[in-house]
């Protein structure tokens, strides 16, 4: 099969880039042809004003990505277009380029930002669901829930509103991706037709085989941002009476702040890593008791959890969004209460307490990561998809060839048909 995949990617490299390359390596390697339509946030670094505000117009509808794309769908014709971001230089126009083109459509839901402008449905630290249900989105937009920039919010919500009005959301995108089913009933409930929106959950490559030993250590991985919830973890270890050694892998704006706030509450046992790559990150797991997943908000698919689970690693979770679904509580890890350092603290120390217990847990994760998140298991479900969306596609033409007929045979056999001649 030939695919095009088409990504905008951000100015800081996250999870979602990643899976996007991960995607593309794992079509390729089992014989697929991928062609990338890549564009860069990068491409918006000190513009100036007027550049800026072009690129504003642009998130609602980009002529030179309409063009761009219609060119390569002309030159590669390929049987299906997979978008991962098309935000903001990409835009919805790419759509419209595939559909005169006939060339199915499938898009993957990473983020919330198709019911929500600033894409996480938080505000202020908090869940913030004001926009999911309205037509225009104008709650974003009074708090500046973009970059906390009202101006920009607009722009977004404008994009919104106006495909939302087109159609295009429900007509132009043969099937959407949620990573999972809480995902996917959010999006429902934002206009999405639940007959477009199938759910495939991210994957990863094992590095590891069974687990036969239980960790001597916590771990955390993931960007040290408020969203993520890292600031948690030293006021929950300074609750604790047993010293348990907690390894925090990442980087981002919080760094600082947790260095400081370990120190001067003399948690010793508290160990700052920094970002690293997979494979430092697959070494601490193999010594670590479990991951901690603290987020405040609602998550996509946290590679880190599918990558605990392949090395066998039980995950204690906030009990929000999809990982209240992802890790099952008793089975797989643990729950607690979002934003309770009280609830963190006790489960952490349960866990520390039970390490036959975490290792039956960490057993189950590994059958789940087998089950569901093996990259070949993934392979499958996006072939079943690509093919449920080209059905869908062909549907879709053939419904639109059906209305433009009657249309003309209505139009043919109008009493006015001579006097419009005439005009």
């Amino acid at each position: 099969m030939k695919i095009l995949i088409a990504h905008n990617s951000y100015q800081q490299a996250g999870g979602e880039d990643a899976v996007v390359k991960a995607e593309a390596r794992l079509l390729e390697d089992n014989g697929d042809t991928v062609i990338r339509y890549e564009r860069s946030s990068n491409e918006l670094r000190d513009n100036g004003v007027l550049a800026t505000m072009i690129a504003a117009t642009r998130v609602v509808w980009s002529s030179p990505s309409y063009h761009s794309l219609e060119a390569i769908l002309r030159e590669t014709r390929p049987d299906i277009v997979h978008f991962h971001n098309t935000f903001p230089l990409i835009s919805p126009s790419a759509y419209f380029a595939c559909a005169e083109k006939g060339v199915p459509v499938v898009q993957t839901l990473h983020n919330y930002r198709l019911i929500c402008p600033g894409g996480q449905l938080q505000r202020k630290g908090q869940i913030c669901e004001n926009c999911v249900r309205k037509g225009v989105r104008w709650p974003g937009v009074v708090y500046g829930c973009y970059r906390g920039s009202s101006a920009m919010t607009a722009a977004t919500a404008a994009m919104l509103a106006v495909h939302g009005a087109l159609g295009t959301w429900k007509r132009k995108v043969s099937l959407y991706i949620a990573l999972s089913e809480f995902a996917r009933a959010k999006f429902i409930e934002g206009g999405v037709p639940p007959e477009r929106i199938t759910v495939k959950p991210n994957f990863v490559h094992s590095a590891v085989k069974d687990r036969d030993q239980v960790g001597d250590s916590v771990l955390f991985v993931g960007r040290l941002s408020p969203e993520k919830g890292p600031q948690l973890l030293p006021v929950s270890w300074s609750r604790l009476r047993v010293r348990i050694p907690l390894h925090i892998l990442g980087d981002g704006p919080l760094r600082a702040d947790l260095v400081t706030q370990a120190a001067s509450m003399q948690q010793s046992q508290i160990f700052m890593h920094g970002r690293c790559s997979t494979e430092q990150v697959v070494s601490f797991m193999g010594s670590a008791r479990c991951l901690v997943v603290p987020s405040l908000c609602y998550e996509g698919f946290p590679l880190s959890v599918a990558e605990a689970f392949s090395c066998g690693l039980p995950v204690i979770a906030a009990r929000i969004g999809s990982l209240a679904e992802i890790v099952r509580d008793g089975v797989t890890g643990l729950h607690f209460e979002p934003g309770n350092v009280e609830d963190l603290a006790a489960k952490v120390k349960w866990a520390w307490e039970h390490p036959t217990e975490m290792s039956r847990m960490g057993r189950n994760a590994r059958a789940e990561y087998k089950t569901k998140y093996e990259p070949q298991k993934n392979y499958q479900m996006l072939m079943e998809i690509y093919k449920r969306a080209m059905a869908i596609c062909a549907e879709d033409f053939a419904l639109s060839l059906i209305a433009q007929s009657a249309s003309l045979t209505a139009t043919q056999n109008s009493p006015h048909k001579g006097a419009a001649k005439g005009l």
